[in-house]
């Protein structure tokens, strides 16, 4: 997945705090074979494939990406799917000590919080930008 999004830098991606239009891009960018539209309350989920992972953009009734999920063999690039967060997660990342023997990882700004879990084959995450999470809408369905 990270050869396509390198491959492919000049197609714009959904974001995080992005618009709903997006999404599309996001598909094709990641040659991704569906995708699977559901509702929440207060919200949509688009689901896509690729060949290694699933990702799941949450969008608000205003159509703007408050969230992503994932799922798979592998962790998928970070840096197009959180667009203008990007730069304040590597940063925060640098300063978050890694923990020996620990599978899960928590990197958690003001702006954005980003968490990473699992074990080989089946390694998930999400990241979401707490500001943009709808009122009654719980960060525990981000998933």
């Amino acid at each position: 997945m990270l050869a396509v999004l390198l491959v492919l830098p000049g197609i714009s991606h959904a974001t995080l705090g992005g618009l709903a239009a997006s999404v599309q891009s996001d598909r094709k960018a990641m040659a991704a074979a569906e995708v699977v539209t559901a509702q929440g309350k207060g919200f949509t989920v688009q689901e896509f494939t690729t060949p290694s992972t699933t990702v799941r953009e949450y969008l608000s009734s205003d159509g703007i990406v408050f969230g992503i999920a994932w799922n798979g063999l592998v962790h998928p690039d970070l840096t197009p799917l959180l667009g203008s967060y990007a730069a304040e997660y590597q940063n925060a990342l640098q300063k978050t000590p890694r923990r020996p023997g620990r599978r899960a990882q928590k990197v958690q700004t003001p702006k954005v919080v980003v968490e990473k879990w699992g074990h080989m084959r089946n390694l998930q995450g999400r990241a979401y930008a707490p500001d943009l999470v709808p009122q009654g809408v719980s960060i525990d369905e981000i998933k």
